[in-house]
């Protein structure tokens, strides 16, 4: 069992997220999150003063699946977050050592 752990642009969600429920997974996490890699952030103009903005808005998305699954996980997320343009964002993979669904009991890849 994997964690597949995506940073994308905020408008890329959707097409995430329908990517993946067309590979079959059935459950992901969202959360808003603020950050910069190799780009440092951007200036804008506002009212005509110029301000750096140091960390921009991204989308963390994770999603736990079997370690089979994987490969198109990763597939998916990077063709559908994809613009081409600097700060798509990046895909982490970690190991799950136990997975347990509060709700029934069930364990590991059960409880996907």
């Amino acid at each position: 069992m994997k964690i597949v752990m995506a940073i994308i642009k905020p408008f890329k969600l959707e097409e995430v997220r329908d990517a993946l429920t067309g590979i079959g997974v059935h459950g992901l996490t969202v959360t808003e999150v603020k950050g910069y890699g190799r780009q440092k952030g951007h200036t804008e103009i506002y009212r005509g003063a110029e301000y750096a903005v140091s960390f921009l808005p991204k989308l963390k998305i994770e999603v736990a699946v079997s370690s089979d699954l994987v490969p198109k996980v990763i597939d998916a997320i990077t063709t559908s977050a994809k613009t081409g343009q600097i700060g798509d964002g990046k895909i982490f993979v970690f190991a799950i050592d136990q997975a347990v669904r509060i709700r029934t009991g069930e364990t590991d890849v059960d409880a996907l």
